[in-house]
């Protein structure tokens, strides 16, 4: 969706400097700790192996494991340990149109600085793939979906030192990217394969109702409000972050993913001890939310599975 600064903001703006204490509405709960990051993405596709060539050629990554027959296969940037995404299947999954069920809009692979961008950029000129681009202000990003439907931003953020603000609300846009200057950023490098330091930023839901998500993200979960302004979007995050979670009703009127369909199947979230996931847990539950304390695992409003777990537990990233 194509929203602009002067869409949004109105061209009679004093944006201020967006320093940390400064921006953001702090949840109902106790916040979300600063030091909170996403794990892996757990992804349902209609054909393994066609998913696997299309992530390793157009993504460049490449498998963490020896694939084994019937099983999970995750995919990650050279030299990492943790997985930014684990591919799975089942007998009779099919792909999906995007926009036509709720749940995934993306998952957004956070490249460690511009010139990858402006490389991963040359990368995709070279093997003739498609993608769509945008400046959001905080971040400059590209857009790709992948053979079953399934949409995935690659991204880059600006210094925190370049982010504004509008009284409390961080600015953020989709305006028209400086794709030259992006370009060449890449110097005179190519593009070898996603990059060690890669790792899972951010995701972007489709949701049926912005106050529901809103209770559950934020007022149960402990999520802080970044911006609220976009049209038919909120945009979540801890530590200051612009956004570990978008969720937006571009999608208004589509059902959950069926059984059969292609989907995300559960996302993480890395939190530093035990005793903040066993907070969120209970936070979650006292709200009326599902949550299972065993799992560690909670579900949205619409289906979504979101697994809790505590830094000590996770792969190194």
């Amino acid at each position: 969706m194509s929203v602009t600064t002067a869409d949004i903001f109105g061209s009679n703006r004093a944006p201020q400097p967006a320093v940390p204490g400064s921006y953001g509405e702090a949840p109902a709960v106790t916040p979300l700790p600063d030091a909170l990051r996403l794990g892996p993405v757990r992804l349902l596709v209609s054909d393994l192996a066609r998913s696997q060539a299309w992530y390793e050629q157009v993504l460049g990554l490449v498998p963490l494991q020896p694939p084994a027959p019937g099983q999970p296969l995750s995919l990650g940037a050279a030299g990492d340990l943790e997985p930014l995404v684990v591919l799975d299947t089942a007998p009779g999954i099919t792909p999906i149109r995007p926009g036509s069920r709720l749940g995934l809009y993306h998952f957004a692979i956070l490249l460690p600085d511009r010139a990858s961008l402006g490389r991963f950029v040359r990368h995709l000129s070279a093997i003739g793939a498609r993608a769509g681009a945008s400046d959001h202000l905080v971040s400059e990003a590209l857009y790709l979906t992948d053979p079953d439907g399934l949409g995935i931003e690659v991204y880059v953020d600006r210094p925190r030192e370049q982010w504004q603000r509008l009284g409390r609300e961080l600015m953020m846009a989709t305006d028209p990217i400086d794709m030259p200057s992006v370009l060449a950023s890449a110097g005179n490098t190519a593009w070898q394969g996603m990059p060690r330091g890669t790792r899972m930023g951010h995701l972007h839901l489709h949701v049926g109702d912005l106050g529901k998500a809103r209770a559950f993200y934020a007022d149960a979960m402990g999520f802080t409000r970044m911006v609220w302004r976009y049209p038919g979007a909120l945009f979540l995050g801890a530590g200051g972050y612009h956004h570990h979670l978008g969720v937006n009703t571009w999608a208004a009127g589509a059902g959950s993913p069926g059984p059969l369909d292609a989907r995300l199947a559960e996302w993480q979230v890395v939190l530093p001890t035990a005793a903040d996931v066993q907070r969120v847990l209970s936070q979650v539950q006292d709200a009326g939310f599902r949550a299972d304390a065993t799992e560690q695992v909670i579900t949205d409003p619409w289906g979504r599975t979101l697994r809790l777990l505590a830094e000590s537990a996770a792969p190194s990233a």
